[in-house]
């Protein structure tokens, strides 16, 4: 059969109506009729190929919910009928050691919906039964689909570390992203430290959840956090003052990195071993971690915040998106 898209033909143009031929569909994987597609930053990175791993003609799109329209004999989990989402995963091999651990995310065979395949800007995309996670029917479909990306890759550091109620708890960077980690952390229990370089941010920061504001280029507020965080978790993707950030970490704090930083990262290693601080990264999460966080949000009315446009006026959406406008998702309805 085929299906309708929205794909880029080269580095530097614009998105293209496009149809391609789908073919039988695999007995372990399920088709989804898209009714919303979240725009990510990765999408931009994908389609402007900055991670050198772009395949065009190219269909992006990862942040998807739709309904499944067609299931494989082997397929388990969901069925024809079911209200599901899509992330960056659309498949792991199940058989290494990381996903018989459970870290299927962390899968090396694994299949992102949009590196070498065709992502959801489209009327229906595919992929293993294990990565279409059920809607929970208190979760608002039309903004789910950010949470299927910029939402589990905030959420899994939390759970994967630990973090506690009592945990005073830094997000650096108010956007896609940040805006989750913030609601998240709230709810969580946590003390939340949102740092921004917008103090126009400031009252829509405290209303998602954040507890103080701080901006991260003001010296003065940046020395009074010294030591004072158990955990930071950066969701930007721009060089900054790694040093007074990495200053603001308590003993055996953490900090984390989930933005793609192209720029290497300097990190003073006295200033890790006097205080035994960490720094890691961490990629979108597992299947039982994206379950566990539409649990989470369906308990405590947990939502991006989105802006939503026709997926017909894709162009105009990106060009919203590069310009720093989008507050805080932008969200396709699809309209094919």
């Amino acid at each position: 059969m085929k299906i309708r898209a929205y794909a880029v033909a080269a580095k530097g143009e614009i998105l293209k109506p496009f149809e391609y031929e789908a073919g039988s569909l695999p007995e372990e994987q399920v088709e989804i009729q898209v009714s919303h597609c979240g725009i990510c930053h990765s999408d931009l990175s994908m389609i402007d190929n900055e991670w050198g791993q772009t395949t065009y003609p190219l269909v992006a799109g990862h942040e998807v919910v739709g309904t499944v329209v067609a299931a494989g004999s082997r397929a388990r989990r969901v069925k024809a009928g079911d209200r599901v989402g899509l992330g960056w995963m659309a498949g792991s091999c199940l058989a290494c050691p990381q996903c018989l651990a459970g870290d299927h995310n962390l899968c090396a065979q694994a299949d992102q919906t949009i590196v070498g395949r065709h992502g959801g800007f489209a009327e229906r995309v595919r992929c293993h039964w294990l990565w279409a996670a059920p809607l929970p029917p208190q979760v608002d479909p039309a903004k789910a689909g950010p949470l299927f990306c910029g939402g589990i890759t905030v959420f899994t550091p939390i759970v994967e570390f630990g973090i506690r109620p009592t945990d005073r708890v830094g997000v650096v960077g108010i956007g896609g992203l940040g805006h989750l980690a913030v609601q998240f952390l709230n709810k969580w229990g946590c003390e939340v430290f949102a740092f921004t370089s917008n103090d126009s941010k400031r009252e829509q920061i405290l209303k998602l959840g954040a507890h103080h504001v701080v901006n991260s280029k003001d010296a003065g507020q940046m020395s009074k956090l010294a030591a004072a965080l158990d955990f930071l978790i950066v969701t930007v993707n721009v060089p900054l003052d790694w040093t007074a950030l990495i200053n603001c970490i308590a003993p055996k704090g953490r900090l984390h990195f989930v933005g793609a930083v192209l720029e290497a990262v300097p990190v003073q290693v006295f200033s890790l071993l006097t205080h035994q601080r960490s720094v890691s990264g961490s990629p979108v999460g597992n299947p039982r971690n994206i379950d566990f966080m539409l649990e989470f949000c369906a308990r405590h009315g947990i939502a991006p915040q989105v802006e939503f446009f026709p997926m017909s006026r894709i162009n105009d959406a990106l060009d919203h998106l590069r310009a720093g406008k989008a507050r805080y998702r932008i969200v396709l309805k699809a309209d094919f």
